[in-house]
């Protein structure tokens, strides 16, 4: 073994210095340093990356000319000519900044810079300034109001759980930093555990991506790239941001420090929120909606002529209200539940006015703490690079929904992860670009000191290997790959009985006597192949066509084989079945993208086929009365059946070359979920044609001013106005009631903001203002949970269900030093 190794790496050394010639420079951006862009040598395997000070070296580099480009996100691409006469030469270049995204540079699928005219896998770019121009509570509704098919089931301000094309839950892969996030995403109420403010930018990929990530990436994945500030050797750099938002008082503070030395970089972050319950004109202040969230982060990592080597640690933590919608049959002013036995939800006591708009958090509440370790590593060997990520993660979720013990949970859960990922991006051969991996996770989630468990006790095994390659023929790019997964997952018996002292329920012992097996022993393997093929044909500069097929994979997540028990913050009772089988789709994508003087325009088309689709629907009896297992809570059980959804997106940015200081971008995303069980339609006919958690058609458009030199003190600053509309929901899962229709509405919206510089051109701030729903209209999102959330048939105010939040305004101050 000895002996292999030392092979090994005697040959990426030889390979990496049989040539001593070496390019190396600076990259910079008005004078200043820009790390993670992309350095390659045209016509040839090598590439490499900008470290955190902006630089860059190739070893084993030719005496011929040559060409060497230089891309990244948010600047415009530089080809420069070079040569080498003696052992090196420098190459320093200045980057000029991009106005449109459409060209940006991409990291995510396959590790390797890929530039997004040239991938057939439809991606999208959020960056942080876009980000920073609107009203957002938290990340994920930042991504779902600036990439078109992206929408998010949402229970309150707190929680969005992303969609993509109208697939969710486990089949949308969101990353931190190349690291799978895991939590307990099964759960309606589940939100993303990451720090919004500490974000730099979002890539969105629409479609399967299971060729590289294996299961839970059929619908796409979203990679949140933490903030990687720029700065100099030796100095101290940091960020302070603090946002106020009027609707539910929110106050947010972040403050960001970074500090380089040699080779050597450190960041830190710290982050508070806290608001009270939201509210709207048709329910006031809505109860239950307050929420209180810290996040810290740090990391240090090193750049070396052999890669770098980054490990980075997070802690989130997040008290949270759950809410029930129960109110008074009359005023339809909030209840609140007093008591566990002998509740009765029509007579609960009405909510004091003083708890409506208190920062302080109600019994009833979410306890979620999340913490991450982990470190990615590259290693250089000339022309090729072994790219490593190993990382530990650890989910705690407490639920309390027991008014008369406050401190007694009633879902407890503690989910343990330890994530592996290398990549292999091997030489060159023929022209062609190629990556070999092998990723996967162990997983163990445990109950603790609970009264409910939903779920049981399981343990968890993934592996996955694939490869990937691209090539270019001319005006083409094709590219593609095959990967192969297994998953095993397993649980013990698990018993529950009832505490004599409480009546509550809690976990015992197989041997216990009042034990009940609630989970009986499962041990199943799961096995998928999954890949995709996609070309680009590049008609000229301007024009694009994009065609792509992938097969994604799925296996069936904890709760839709194992449930049996309820949520608490849910307030729902999951059915799972154990006979299940995984998901498999086959979509198909087709996209033209048009970069024109004075318009930016992209037409994507897809089609989406699913064996094995598998939803949730309500329960009901023979009767068709909804069948309650806990009072006060639904009863969902999970089905499975074919699926198809197909839709489309259509992007119009128009920006003047005649009149710079304007922009006008539009969108439109649609989607239709058909539900292909042939004897469940054939037997209630509309009512189950149409899959469930589908968003309408929406079109969202904004007319934006910047001004294109300094006003005083004000740098190039912008004004806007947009609107986001919404269509009727008519094609919704309306059997046993699971889904109803929605009424359309439009949203409009408007901001303002700038730089404030100080003379010698030194950015001493940046402001924002913005105003969300300014006309202060009433409506129910199509995803929101709370619409649900009714106790009555009739109300009053011919109401039903919580509506979403009203008027918002916003300041925002970002404050570098």
């Amino acid at each position: 073994m000895k002996s292999i190794l030392t092979i090994f790496f005697s040959f990426f050394t030889l390979a990496a210095f049989s040539q001593s010639k070496t390019i190396s420079g600076k990259i910079t951006s008005d004078q200043k340093p820009v790390n993670d862009i992309t350095v390659k040598i045209i016509g040839t395997n090598q590439s490499t990356r900008s470290n955190s000070f902006g630089d860059y070296k190739f070893h084993g580099v030719g005496n011929e000319n040559m060409v060497i480009q230089f891309s990244g996100i948010g600047y415009q691409p530089v080809k420069v000519k070079v040569s080498v006469p003696g052992d090196s030469t420098r190459c320093d270049v200045d980057l000029k900044l991009q106005t449109s995204d459409l060209n940006d540079v991409v990291i995510t699928g396959v590790n390797r810079a890929t530039a997004l005219r040239k991938s057939p896998v439809p991606i999208a770019v959020l960056s942080k300034k876009t980000m920073d121009q609107n009203v957002n509570t938290n990340l994920i509704d930042a991504i779902v109001k600036g990439i078109p098919g992206v929408t998010a089931v949402t229970t309150g301000p707190n929680v969005s759980k992303p969609f993509i094309r109208g697939l969710g839950y486990n089949r949308v892969l969101t990353l931190y930093d190349g690291l799978r996030q895991e939590g307990q995403q099964w759960g309606d109420e589940h939100g993303i555990e990451v720090d919004e403010y500490g974000i730099s930018r979002a890539e969105v990929v629409k479609g399967p991506a299971s060729l590289t990530y294996g299961s839970d990436a059929s619908a796409g994945v979203i990679n949140m790239i933490p903030i990687n500030p720029i700065i100099e050797n030796g100095k101290l750099k940091g960020d302070f941001t603090t946002n106020y938002q009027t609707n539910n008082g929110l106050m947010a503070s972040s403050l960001g420090l970074a500090y380089g030395k040699n080779d050597w970089k450190y960041t830190f972050r710290a982050t508070g929120k806290a608001a009270h319950s939201y509210q709207n004109k048709v329910d006031g202040l809505v109860y239950g909606t307050a929420f209180r969230e810290y996040n810290l982060s740090a990391s240090a990592r090193v750049d070396k002529d052999w890669g770098f080597s980054k490990t980075a640690i997070t802690y989130y933590d997040n008290l949270m209200e759950i809410p029930d919608g129960s109110r008074d049959s009359l005023s339809r002013k909030f209840t609140r539940q007093i008591l566990d036995d002998g509740d009765e939800i029509k007579n609960r006591p009405l909510v004091p006015d003083g708890e409506l708009n208190t920062y302080a958090i109600n019994p009833l509440h979410q306890h979620i703490q999340h913490f991450r370790l982990y470190n990615t590593s590259q290693f250089k060997f000339g022309n090729s690079d072994l790219n490593v990520l190993i990382g530990g993660q650890q989910s705690v979720r407490r639920e309390y929904n027991h008014p008369t013990a406050p401190d007694q949970a009633g879902l407890y859960v503690v989910l343990n992860t330890l994530n592996y990922d290398v990549k292999y991006n091997l030489p060159d051969f023929a022209r062609i670009e190629s990556t070999f991996g092998i990723n996967g996770m162990f997983q163990g989630n445990r109950s603790k000191d609970a009264t409910d468990f939903p779920i049981p006790d399981y343990d968890l095994f993934d592996i996955g290997a694939f490869y990937f390659a691209r090539k270019s023929f001319g005006k083409i790019d094709v590219s593609g790959g095959v990967r192969i997964d297994r998953r095993n997952i397993n649980w013990n018996n698990f018993y529950v009985g009832s505490d004599a002292q409480t009546g509550f329920g809690q976990k015992v012992t197989p041997n216990d006597a009042i034990g009940q097996l609630q989970f009986p022993s499962f041990n199943k393997n799961y096995y998928g192949l999954s890949g995709s093929l996609g070309l680009t044909y590049n008609l000229s500069e301007k024009l694009l066509i994009k065609v792509n097929i992938a097969r994604g994979y799925r296996a069936p997540n904890i709760t839709e084989i194992g449930s049996n028990g309820l949520d608490p913050g849910a307030h729902i009772v999951y059915l799972g079945n154990r006979t299940f089988k995984p998901e498999f789709n086959l979509q198909q994508d087709l996209g033209i993208i048009a970069y024109l003087k004075d318009a930016d325009l992209s037409f994507e088309v897809f089609n989406n086929d699913i064996q094995n689709y598998i939803y949730q629907s309500r329960l009901t009896d023979e009767s068709g009365n909804p069948v309650v297992i806990v009072p006060g809570n639904l009863t969902y059980q999970y089905q499975q059946s074919k699926a198809r959804l197909y839709g489309a997106e259509l992007s119009i940015n128009l920006h003047p070359s005649n009149m710079k200081w304007l922009s006008f971008n539009n969108s439109l995303a649609y989607v239709v979920g058909l539900n292909k069980n042939e004897a469940l339609v054939s037997l209630h006919g509309r009512n189950a044609k149409y899959l469930p958690f589908i968003p309408p058609l929406q079109i969202r458009s904004e007319l934006k001013a910047t001004a294109q030199k300094a006003i005083g003190f004000l740098d190039k600053p912008y004004v806007k106005v947009d609107a986001a509309i919404f269509a009727n929901q008519n094609n919704f899962y309306a059997l046993d009631e699971t889904e109803t229709f929605t009424k359309g509405y439009t949203l409009v919206n408007a901001g303002l903001g700038s730089s404030v510089k100080a003379k010698n051109g030194k950015v001493l701030m940046d402001l924002f203002m913005q105003v969300d729903n300014i006309f202060n209209v009433a409506y129910q999102s199509h995803l929101n949970r709370l619409k649900y959330f009714e106790y009555y048939t009739a109300s009053p105010n011919g109401r039903s269900g919580i509506y979403n939040m009203g008027r918002n305004l916003s300041f925002k101050v970002i404050v570098p030093f």
